[in-house]
């Protein structure tokens, strides 16, 4: 299993749409092969942070995702929407 957590600082003025934007593609995303979970947490002392917290079944499915004609589009998007530059961080959880 893979946890994943993408931490995104967005321009204050795009908040409001990243939201939406995120809401509208979060059942797409759901679906891809191996998507075990997503969720959004917003930071509450920075509003302008988010962070994307997904698992996946494997490195494999995640790479699937993150290769994805979806995944590009979804991600050029978003990238336009930033103050500073995204960080992630991949785990794997073995148990």
């Amino acid at each position: 299993m893979i946890k994943r957590i993408v931490q995104m600082t967005f321009d204050p003025q795009y908040i409001t749409v990243f939201q939406q934007f995120f809401e509208e593609r979060k059942a797409t995303i759901k679906r891809f092969e191996g998507c075990e979970f997503l969720e959004l947490w917003q930071d509450i002392n920075h509003p302008n942070i988010f962070f994307t917290h997904s698992i996946w079944a494997s490195e494999h499915h995640l790479n699937q995702y993150r290769f994805s004609e979806f995944f590009k589009d979804t991600w050029t998007q978003t990238k336009a929407m930033f103050a500073e530059k995204a960080q992630a961080w991949s785990v794997v959880v073995k148990g």
